[in-house]
């Protein structure tokens, strides 16, 4: 059952509660005792025998991405003394375990308390990374560390080279230490930082780092369009590269083979940014993409707002708020799946609802949803992972793609005996979906029995309400692009793109959802029982008044929001 939190509760107890690890009631009561006691959450948890000291450093570093290091592995006589004000180690509870350069790594029990990076940042002037330690080491540490003065006999030490290697269930288990000292370079770290910054700002979806033989270049992939931002200096493309794998949790000596990570950047006290980080090994170098996994602006975005024609609109939540079925979502890679579903699962979760996901990997997360990422290495699939929800008294099931006649099959079954699915595909419209579950394997009656509803879109670019302009465009253009003769009385006007400073001279700014939606009617249903083809089901669905890709982003030009030119080219099949 999904938990509902309640606003008055913070930190690591709130998402103690979120993950139902306690319930509403003992968080608050635990919360409230806390602070009585004058202690942090932690301490309390630990010393009430709630928790034991492992379990909660453990939670603590999967929910807040933070390392994970055992403190009776490091000796004390390594540790930087002096660098952190022993009113701030007595008031947070914090140990200085490692500096190197700029940097300082600062050992908490408790991360959720944001008040610690302040502190230390204004006292210290360094940038500073948290470890998680488990409460009671941490608590013996610093109660030896008080009796026996340990500061004052640590002061000569300089820690500046030292190198500690902090490692969680992610991490890699070698780090090239040699390598991580170059690229702890502050130039380097700065300018990256501004790229991604830079990059969320302009509303980036992703970020390419490209070597070629006698130039290097950064590019923004901005409403589906990569535009080349910046060349820097060819000399620093391992740096970047390796201060890239080392903040993503990847093996930076390794460079032969393709690897994947992700990492998190915050941006604000309010606002963190997760990038999910592919490398791929190219003659002249280590070609880096980032995604930008912004979920924050995902679920920020409603329903209402993607682009949806009120009556497709109305088909989806009809069918979406069914007790059981399937609903099917298609396109190709940066269509705008994944939004639409969370815009979907993010209506249907409510409290009396239990709902899971499976994806590869999991781009948006939302509190009070089960979320697993496919890890194939531990074999951990689509297949594996639904065949567990429906062990665990789901509701609702999402997955994030269906690649298989397994991960088909179940997903089917599922839809036919009681739960709600929701998937996606990679086709090109919505008949064609059909047609392809078939060839995978499922049969037909099982495919019209199960699915409710499909989805097929595509993302266009939005014109920039500032500077476009009306255009004259002649009819047997219009024509050909597939108006009906009755659409050609004169009473709407068509716009182009023109560019002005606010959308950076492209004449486009954000992006607006073209959809086909098509609900599985009875007669659709018996064409699906006779095996018909893609054609035979889309005439059907246009007899019904469903609006094929192409005439969903006419009415887009239409109603003015992008030109004629654009539609052109993302529904040309």
């Amino acid at each position: 059952m999904a938990a509902t939190v309640a606003s008055n509760l913070t930190g690591l107890c709130r998402a103690l509660v979120q993950q139902g690890l306690l319930s509403q009631e003992e968080g608050e009561t635990l919360q409230a005792q806390a602070k009585a006691a004058g202690e942090s959450i932690v301490t309390h948890l630990v010393r009430t025998k709630r928790f034991r000291p492992p379990q909660i450093a453990t939670f603590s570093s999967i929910t807040y991405g933070l390392p994970f290091f055992d403190l009776d592995s490091l000796d004390p006589m390594v540790m930087p003394a002096g660098v952190v004000d022993q009113k701030l180690v007595d008031k947070h509870r914090v140990i200085a375990l490692s500096r190197r350069g700029n940097r300082l790594y600062l050992g908490v029990s408790d991360p959720s308390n944001l008040q610690i990076l302040d502190d230390v940042k204004f006292q210290t002037g360094l940038a500073v990374e948290l470890v998680v330690l488990e409460e009671d080491k941490l608590a013996r540490y610093l109660e030896q560390n008080a009796q026996t003065g340990q500061d004052d006999i640590l002061k000569s030490i300089d820690t500046d080279d030292l190198n500690l290697e902090f490692t969680d269930e992610d991490s890699q288990a070698a780090v090239d230490t040699a390598a991580a000292q170059d690229i702890d370079d502050a130039p380097v770290v700065r300018y990256l930082q501004k790229i991604m910054l830079d990059a969320i700002n302009g509303n980036a979806s992703d970020i390419h780092f490209e070597p070629y033989e006698k130039y290097y270049r950064i590019r923004y992939r901005m409403d589906g369009i990569l535009y080349e931002v910046a060349q820097p200096p060819l000399a620093i493309k391992e740096k970047i590269a390796s201060r890239i794998k080392v903040i993503s949790k990847l093996d930076i000596s390794e460079k032969r083979i393709p690897q994947d990570g992700r990492m998190k950047l915050v941006v604000s006290r309010k606002k963190t940014v997760d990038f999910r980080v592919s490398t791929l090994p190219t003659l002249y170098g280590e070609k880096i993409v980032m995604r930008i996994l912004d979920s924050n602006t995902a679920l920020n975005t409603k329903i209402d707002d993607l682009g949806y024609e009120a009556q497709q609109l109305a088909h989806l939540l009809e069918a979406i708020e069914r007790p059981y079925g399937m609903v099917l979502v298609t396109g190709p890679t940066g269509s705008g799946k994944t939004v639409s579903l969370y815009s979907c699962l993010n209506l249907l979760n409510k409290p009396g609802v239990n709902i899971s996901t499976v994806e590869d990997p999991v781009e948006i997360q939302l509190a009070g949803i089960n979320q697993v990422n496919v890890n194939d290495k531990a074999g951990l699939n689509f297949s594996t992972a639904l065949r567990s929800f429906l062990r665990q008294d789901p509701d609702i099931v999402m997955v994030g793609e269906i690649r298989d006649l397994e991960t088909a099959d179940i997903a089917i079954k599922a839809a036919q005996t009681g739960h709600m699915v929701l998937s996606t595909l990679h086709t090109n419209d919505a008949p064609s979906t059909l047609t392809r579950l078939v060839n995978m394997g499922v049969p037909s009656y099982n495919v019209a029995a199960s699915v409710l509803l499909i989805t097929a879109q595509r993302l266009g670019r939005r014109l920039c309400p500032n500077c476009k302009a009306p255009i004259d465009i002649p009819p047997e253009a219009l024509l050909n692009a597939g108006f009906s003769e009755a659409d050609l009385d004169g009473s709407w006007q068509a716009y182009g793109a023109v560019g002005c400073d606010v959308c950076k001279n492209t004449g486009y700014k954000g992006r607006v959802g073209i959809y086909q939606v098509m609900p599985i009617s009875d007669e659709i249903n018996r064409l699906i029982l006779k095996n018909a083809s893609n054609n035979e089901i889309a005439e059907q669905s246009r007899n019904e008044g469903v609006l094929d890709l192409r005439r969903a982003g006419l009415l887009k030009v239409k109603s003015g929001m992008t030109s004629l030119e654009e539609v052109l080219a993302v529904t040309n099949e």
